[in-house]
């Protein structure tokens, strides 16, 4: 019944019920403190294989034991009825919210008649199975502290306070025991049993003796005479220990003795805290942090603990879901100049903190492309970003962008833009080609460039220029983005005279899902037609992408422009490193 319940969402009210149904199993239950959220996960998780005989078996817990000692220690605080019930139901909120199993709460003295009652509909409503409240007077103290003084609460008073609680529960299945202190303020065995003889009759549904020995002794001494009162007594009725003090004992010597449920009450909190004071001191000693790494859990385990890695999948689902289903394709393997001067690959060198690429990824991921592929291959061990699909070009050196572009090939199997890792962007230029792309489904591949070159001719004289030539070409007295495509590019290449040319090529270019048949088919047929001489390039390995483009022209197909006159720039050298940097100050970029 209990399994069969667990496998679905738990309402409050089957949540509380599952210890009453457990109890009838007839077996010892056992219980483990848990102070937050992550211990409630860890014991609701744990599970160890064992063989017994020719059978296999999962040990596991039944459940928690929200303890007041540890929830009051892990604020800092010391366990003398100090903390609010409200704080500690937040931290039973906490743990209840991210689990399964049922929890007992270590419930103090109770407070008095009244605020006993309130307590039990509070700890109802939250889902809470069982409470426990030991017959202190109010404000108890601890009860493993050698020397502290105990005063017992009347039994009388202390029976009243059961019977108010029993009232004010709305669930039969809400347990609530009584905790005898008998023991631990040094009376006897005898003072415990005539306790416990009048809380049963007040309708406790059990006992918890408690004892701080070390030797379970007078708790086993205690279980024996229990078993003695008068049947109508204790029938139905059980025993809980917390065998803190006297932990050589096993569950199985527990549960011959007569205990129904074993309470393991402060163990989590102390095994943290002494991992963390040894975590503290090792890097203080080694003055860093690799040392106490054999015993910090990875980060990957509690982000899959904490559900973490469950959200990352959804969120990849729901961006794949939302999101645009062309891809971006950014070559960055090469090496240059510029980037021996910054040490790094020209996609990552930073801008105002943020490197080229990630500026990049940013537009994008705001444009609703969130499915990036990067070709590596210059200092490729420095690509570091998250989310990005990386590919190497290993041949960098003798292999250029068009090798590069390839090495994604199987990434080449839906619309893709393609940009080159030394370009910086606005928004709309993206934006803008998409709807474009996305809406004209007779354009096959895109061109995004620029004529603003022809004003600047004396500055970029000694710079090689992505120039291109177009048909049929409108006469834009205006400078404006034209939200047509109706210009076709008839040549494109570096080598083209800058007073001949109409526009330059920026480095962005979109490909329609026939557009990327046409490139791939048109480049691996090139691969072995031009082994040598290429268009511009000396073969086709050292081709750039606007020899391949020429080769796709020269076939018949068409390539369309889509025109800017701002909003991008491309880092070529250290100047242009400053002055996107003031760009960015000025957010004109």
């Amino acid at each position: 019944m209990i399994k069969k319940m667990t496998k679905k969402r738990l309402t409050t009210q089957e949540r509380i019920g599952i210890i009453a149904v457990k109890l009838k199993e007839k077996r010892i239950l056992r219980f483990l403190e848990v102070h937050n959220a992550i211990g409630g996960l860890i014991v609701d998780n744990t599970k160890v294989g064992v063989v017994e005989g020719d059978k296999k078996k999962n040990l596991e817990f039944d459940g928690f034991w929200e303890s007041s000692l540890t929830d009051s220690a892990s604020k800092g605080l010391p366990d003398a009825e100090i903390v609010s019930i409200d704080s500690r139901l937040n931290t039973i909120n906490q743990i209840m919210e991210v689990t399964k199993k049922p929890m007992i709460v270590d419930g103090d003295t109770g407070g008095d008649l009244n605020q006993f009652e309130y307590l039990v509909k509070r700890l109802e409503r939250a889902g809470v199975s069982m409470v426990v409240i030991e017959d202190k007077v109010f404000p108890k103290r601890n009860s493993l502290e050698p020397g502290t003084i105990q005063e017992l609460e009347i039994p009388e008073i202390f029976a009243e306070k059961i019977r108010r609680g029993r009232s004010a529960r709305r669930n039969k299945n809400f347990l609530i025991v009584a905790r005898i202190e008998s023991l631990i303020a040094g009376l006897s065995i005898r003072d415990a049993l005539e306790r416990a003889e009048i809380y049963l009759r007040a309708g406790a549904d059990g006992i918890l003796i408690h004892s701080k020995k070390e030797t379970a002794d007078e708790i086993l001494e205690f279980a024996e005479n229990f078993k003695k009162l008068p049947f109508n007594l204790i029938k139905n009725k059980f025993l809980v220990c917390i065998p803190t003090t006297y932990n050589t004992i096993t569950e199985e010597k527990l549960e011959k003795a007569g205990f129904n449920i074993v309470v393991y009450a402060n163990h989590l909190l102390r095994a943290s805290y002494l991992a963390m004071e040894k975590t503290c001191k090792d890097i203080l000693i080694h003055s860093r942090a690799f040392e106490v790494e054999p015993y910090c859990a990875p980060i990957q385990t509690i982000f899959a603990e904490v559900g973490f890695l469950k959200i990352k999948e959804m969120d990849k689902i729901t961006a794949q879901k939302f999101s645009s289903k062309t891809k971006v394709i950014i070559p960055a393997a090469g090496s240059d100049a510029l980037s021996e001067k910054y040490q790094c690959p020209r996609a990552l060198i930073e801008i105002n903190g943020k490197t080229i690429l990630e500026r990049q990824i940013e537009v994008f991921k705001k444009a609703g492309l969130n499915n990036i592929v990067v070709i590596k291959g210059y200092k490729g061990e420095m690509f570091a970003m998250e989310n990005i699909n990386y590919y190497e070009n290993k041949n960098y050196e003798e292999k250029y962008i068009l090798t590069s572009i390839f090495c994604a090939e199987k990434e080449m199997n839906s619309p893709f833009i393609m940009i080159f890792s030394d370009i910086l962007f606005g928004e709309n230029i993206i934006r803008n080609l998409l709807k474009i792309g996305e809406k004209d489904k007779n354009v096959d591949i895109i061109l995004v460039v620029d004529n603003s070159f022809q004003f600047h001719k004396d500055r970029l004289k000694n710079r090689r220029l992505d120039l291109v030539i177009t048909k049929n070409k409108e006469e834009d007295l205006v400078r404006k983005v034209v939200d047509n495509i109706e210009e076709e590019v008839s040549v494109i290449g570096t080598k083209i005279d800058k007073d001949a040319a109409d526009y330059e090529f920026i480095g962005i270019a979109y490909f329609s899902e026939k557009g990327v048949q046409i490139l791939k088919n048109v480049y691996h047929e090139s691969l072995e037609k031009y082994p040598n001489k290429f268009h511009e390039a000396e073969n086709i390995y050292k081709a750039n992408l606007t020899d391949l483009l020429q080769e796709i022209i020269d076939r018949g197909c068409k390539v369309k422009v889509f025109k800017t006159y701002k909003g991008w720039m491309e880092i070529e050298e250290e100047n242009d490193v400053r002055l996107a940097e003031e760009l960015y100050q000025r957010s004109e970029l």
